[in-house]
């Protein structure tokens, strides 16, 4: 199976699948409306460069009305209220709704963000649903402590939700994040308003749909669709949220600070950009680590905070490692999400398309040698060929930024201390992968980069138990696992003396 060398896309179905979209007006206070101004935006589908539907698009007005239903709900609703078993019930409602409504939601993140559209159907669809049920569980589980105090006196923790939340999530991961973010905060008791991509707005409205019909009480989930700079900066601003949960880009991390820092110095958590090294040892399995190395920076188009954009080989293995890749890149099939064939669709959107095409020629210009890829796909859309880079020297710029596509920076080194030293030499730390059979090499390694996860001999291996989140200017804070569920909650401190205490 390789890819087609004509102008089409590969295998492309007779009938592509376009999206009834139901949803496009903001969902405020349980119930969809339209944007103050009435203005809206279009939102593109990114194998052809057509108008899927218009959005309604929400500024700083919008968002404040979406901040008092979720303030007013919170302070007088019934959500924070509830026992943490009830929330966890309807929790569940809202799990088994996602999955009723899979192919739909499925179709929605394929068209609107250029997903595969199997792989939401079998995977991220059905994950986020699972996330929910994670938390789910979890919402009657939060407990605080007994302190053993000093003093004659008694005290004990509790921890109560934070209040209202701003979660900003990107379009990379539409499904994912929402859940990665919303779920968490659910089960702590919070309420919130929700800013999706707004490259990729479809699947948040539909879930919020989906939310209400599950039983979550008007105010609780609000999604407000529009621009970064102005709702998305109104979220960071806001003077009523307590919390900001961002996703995203480095920069757009910094404002969200600043803007946390000038408000009401709200809480913020943000999980920002990467350039997550690969290291290869000359003990590894070449054909493992060829497919680790590979699967690194083509999966999901290469549009994923953790990607191997920097792959480090020893010296030993090196010029077998250039080979397997290349034939690896040579059989990958870029094509339309819907095409079961398929195993790279379009990168998001136009924006994103020529950022890449122009990291590519900087990496010609600076003297890396182009070993694959290199060029658009096809005539029509956003297609990128996967690319992968040799003789990539550390002070590239293809070496050094976040390009966020399918381009790989492949580099030989010597000695365990040198592919320590390279792979920390990065102003992010969000992820890295070690390929060894020598057990010593592995901790030692794991020990020494500053990451904020390693995966030995895998990638992309998360799970809803394990934290993630960066170091650096990756960012901090993490979600999944229960550490993101505490990220959600404040902690009380209660203090009672002890009964005739003669000195208090």
């Amino acid at each position: 199976m390789s890819p087609s060398t004509n102008g089409n896309l590969d295998g492309t179905p007779s009938s592509i699948k376009t999206p009834q979209v139901k949803f496009t007006k903001l969902f405020i206070n349980g119930e969809f409306v339209d944007s103050i101004s009435g203005r809206t935006f279009e939102t593109i589908d990114p194998r052809n460069g057509e108008v899927i539907a218009k959005v309604a698009e929400g500024d700083k007005d919008d968002i404040d009305l979406a901040v008092k239903a979720a303030r007013h709900a919170f302070d007088h609703g019934p959500w924070p209220r509830l026992s943490g078993f009830a929330r966890g019930r309807i929790m569940m409602k809202f799990a088994d709704l996602v999955e009723e409504h899979v192919d739909e939601l499925a179709t929605l993140d394929a068209v609107d963000a250029g997903k595969l559209y199997g792989w939401n159907k079998m995977f991220e669809i059905p994950s986020g649903a699972n996330n929910l049920r994670y938390y789910a569980g979890a919402a009657d589980k939060i407990h605080g402590e007994t302190l053993k105090m000093s003093r004659e006196l008694h005290g004990y923790t509790l921890r109560e939700p934070m209040g209202v939340v701003g979660h900003i999530i990107p379009w990379n991961f539409p499904t994912t994040m929402f859940f990665m973010k919303v779920a968490p905060a659910l089960a702590a008791g919070c309420t919130m308003v929700v800013k999706p991509a707004e490259q990729t707005p479809l699947s948040a409205l539909y879930y919020a749909h989906l939310s209400k019909l599950a039983g979550i009480p008007d105010g609780v989930i609000n999604v407000v669709t529009g621009f970064g700079p102005t709702a998305g900066a109104a979220v960071a601003s806001h003077m009523d949220i307590d919390k900001v949960s961002f996703t995203g880009s480095t920069e757009v991390g910094r404002l969200i600070m600043q803007a946390a820092a000038t408000s009401n110095l709200k809480q913020i958590s943000l999980e920002l950009g990467g350039k997550s090294p690969v290291i290869i040892f000359d003990d590894a399995d070449v054909d493992l680590a060829a497919d680790l190395a590979f699967t690194g920076i083509v999966f999901n188009k290469g549009e994923i905070c953790v990607a191997g954009s920097r792959v480090f080989v020893q010296e030993g293995i090196y010029d077998k490692l250039v080979q397997k890749l290349k034939i690896k890149s040579q059989n990958w099939v870029v094509g339309d999400p819907f095409n079961p064939n398929s195993h790279q669709g379009p990168q998001v959107d136009k924006k994103q398309f020529e950022k890449i095409l122009s990291y590519i020629n900087k990496g010609k210009q600076e003297g890396a040698t182009l070993l694959c890829g290199g060029n658009q796909h096809g005539d029509k859309g956003y297609f990128i060929q996967p690319t992968i880079f040799t003789d990539v020297e550390d002070n590239m710029v293809i070496a050094k930024e976040e390009i966020f596509g399918p381009v790989m920076s492949l580099m030989k080194f010597k000695t365990i201390e040198e592919g320590i030293e390279r792979a920390n030499a990065t102003k992010y730390g969000l992820a890295a992968g070690i390929v060894t059979k020598n057990i010593d090499i592995a901790n030692t390694v794991s020990r020494s980069i500053r990451a904020g996860v390693i995966w030995i001999n895998c990638y992309f291996a998360f799970d809803t138990d394990c934290p993630y989140g960066g170091y650096k200017m990756s960012g901090f804070g993490r979600d999944l696992g229960m550490e993101s569920l505490y990220k959600y909650t404040q902690t009380k401190s209660v203090v009672t003396p002890i009964y005739n205490s003669p000195w208090l």
